[in-house]
C-alpha cells in the first residue's frame, strides 16, 4: 500500500470521529439487552436505514425456530451486502448486537451512551457496540477514498452471541451466508484491544452430573439416602484428583491471560433436594433427605486436547466414586459442546490485518487466542471458514462490568486499521 492511500484513509477516519462517536452512542442506546431478546429489529432498522442509504443491499434475517426466538422476541440478524461490480475477494464484518443484563455497581445510566472525555460508557459499548460502529465507519471511509475497489464488503449484526449464537450467526452459517465460495474473510470486532489479533479460542464442554439418592424424612435420614453427600463425593474426587491433574496440561496457544494456557474446570452451579422458599418467606424449607442432586460443570480444554478424552477423564471420575460407594448412582447429560478453533498466522485476513496494526500504531501486532468461546466456532465449524479472527476496540476486562466503556481513540485506530485492511485485500 503507498503511502498517499494510507494518508487518504487515515484523514478520512479522522474527519468522521463525530460520526463515529454519534454511531456508536445511537447503538448503545438501543437496548438489545439478552435474555430476554429485546429491541433486536429495532437496531437491524436502524442500521439497515444507514447502509441502504448509501447503496448497500440488505437483508433482515429473522431466525425462525432457532433457540430463544419467538413472537415476543424474535431473532433478528442484518446482513448488509456491497459490490464493486469488479471481481474479487468479500471482507465480511461480523458483529453481534445482543448485550448481557446490566447488573449491579452501576453509576452511570446503561444506556445513556454517555462520553466523558474520551470514553463512551453504556452496556455494549466495549462488548461489541463500539467494534460494530468501527466497522461501519472503516468501511464507509474506505468506500469514500477508494473509487476502484474490487470485491465485495459485507456487514453483519447478528442476535445471541452472548447466549451461544445460535440464533444469530450459526443459523446464518446454516444457510450459506458464511459458504467460502461468498466470504473469504471474515473480521469479528470483538474487545481484543486494538493492537492484538485474536486467532481463535479455547473448546468448551458444559454438562450436567446429576447424583440420585430416595428421599425419606429428615428426622429419620438413615431410612433414605442422600444425593447431596454422593454429589459431596463427586465434589471431593474432582477436588483432590481432576483439578490437579487439569494444572499440568498447557498449550501452545497464544491464550490470554496466562493462567488460561492450561485446562480449567468451573463448577457453574449445584442445586439438591426440594426447592427452597423464596428468599424472605417466612415458610421452612422441606424436612426430607435429598433424592437428587445436580451440578453444571464448564470443562474449557486446549487444542491438544481430544473432547472425547475430556468427557471420558470425568466419567473416569464418576466411576471411581461409584466403586467406593454403595448406592451411588448417576447420570450425565450434555448441554453444550465447541471444539478449539484457531486461524493459522499466514492466513490472509491474519497477515494484512497484522501489516495494517504496524502501520497505524507503529508497533508489532500481539496474537492472542480468547479463553472462551465466540462468533467464530459457528463460521468455522458450520461454514467452513478458517480465514477467520476477531479485531477490535476494547479491553476485554470490561466486558459484561458496570461502568463499561469503550475508548474513543480506540475506535478511531482501529477503524483505520480495519479500512487499511479492505485496502489491502480489496484495492
Amino acid at each position: 500500500m503507498d503511502a498517499l492511500t494510507h494518508a487518504a484513509l487515515t484523514h478520512a477516519i479522522d474527519a468522521r470521529r463525530a460520526a463515529l462517536i454519534g454511531l456508536a452512542q445511537d447503538l448503545i442506546r438501543i437496548p438489545t439487552l439478552n435474555p430476554p431478546g429485546r429491541c433486536y429489529r429495532d437496531i437491524c432498522d436502524y442500521l439497515a436505514a444507514r447502509l441502504m442509504a448509501q447503496g448497500w443491499t440488505v437483508e433482515l434475517v429473522r431466525a425462525t425456530g432457532a433457540p430463544g426466538d419467538s413472537d415476543a422476541y424474535p431473532r433478528w440478524n442484518m446482513v448488509a451486502r456491497l459490490e464493486s461490480g469488479r471481481a474479487g475477494d468479500c471482507v465480511h464484518f461480523n458483529s453481534h448486537h445482543d448485550v448481557v443484563e446490566v447488573g449491579h455497581g452501576w453509576t452511570r445510566d446503561p444506556f445513556g451512551g454517555e462520553l466523558d472525555g474520551d470514553r463512551i460508557y453504556g452496556r455494549g459499548a466495549c462488548d461489541m457496540k463500539g467494534g460494530l460502529a468501527a466497522s461501519i465507519i472503516a468501511a464507509e471511509a474506505f468506500l469514500a477514498t477508494t473509487p476502484d475497489w474490487r470485491g465485495a464488503i459485507e456487514i453483519s449484526a447478528t442476535a445471541d452471541e452472548e447466549s451461544g449464537g445460535y440464533g444469530g450467526v450459526a443459523y446464518l452459517a446454516e444457510r450459506g451466508y458464511f459458504s467460502p465460495d461468498r466470504v473469504q474473510h471474515v473480521i469479528i470486532p470483538e474487545p481484543l484491544h486494538k493492537d492484538r489479533i485474536c486467532l481463535g479460542h479455547r473448546g468448551v464442554w458444559w454438562a450436567e452430573v446429576e447424583t440420585h439418592g430416595r428421599i425419606a424424612h429428615g428426622s429419620m435420614p438413615f431410612l433414605g439416602d442422600s444425593a447431596i453427600r454422593h454429589m459431596g463425593a463427586v465434589l471431593e474426587e474432582i477436588e483432590h484428583h481432576l483439578y490437579p491433574l487439569l494444572s499440568t496440561r498447557t498449550t501452545a496457544m497464544p491464550v490470554v491471560p496466562p493462567q488460561a494456557r492450561q485446562s480449567t474446570l468451573n463448577i457453574n452451579s449445584i442445586h439438591g433436594g426440594e426447592p427452597e422458599p423464596p428468599a424472605g418467606s417466612t415458610a421452612l424449607p422441606a424436612p426430607c433427605v435429598a433424592d437428587r442432586c445436580r451440578i453444571i460443570l464448564d470443562r474449557r480444554f486446549l487444542i491438544e486436547e481430544a473432547l472425547d478424552e475430556v468427557k471420558s477423564e470425568l466419567r473416569a471420575v464418576l466411576d471411581r466414586v461409584q466403586s467406593r460407594r454403595a448406592g451411588f448412582t448417576y447420570t450425565i447429560r450434555d448441554l453444550f459442546e465447541v471444539q478449539p478453533v484457531m486461524a493459522d498466522r499466514d492466513a490472509p485476513v491474519v497477515r494484512s490485518t497484522a501489516a495494517a496494526i504496524e502501520r497505524v500504531l507503529g508497533q508489532v501486532a500481539d496474537y492472542v487466542v480468547s479463553p472462551g468461546t465466540y462468533d467464530q466456532k459457528h463460521i468455522d465449524r458450520i461454514g467452513r471458514l478458517k480465514n477467520c479472527i476477531a479485531y477490535g476496540p476494547g479491553l476485554l476486562h470490561l466486558a459484561h462490568q458496570p461502568d463499561e466503556w469503550v475508548g474513543v481513540q480506540d475506535m478511531t485506530d482501529s477503524a483505520k486499521v480495519m479500512a487499511l485492511v479492505l485496502a489491502d485485500l480489496l484495492g
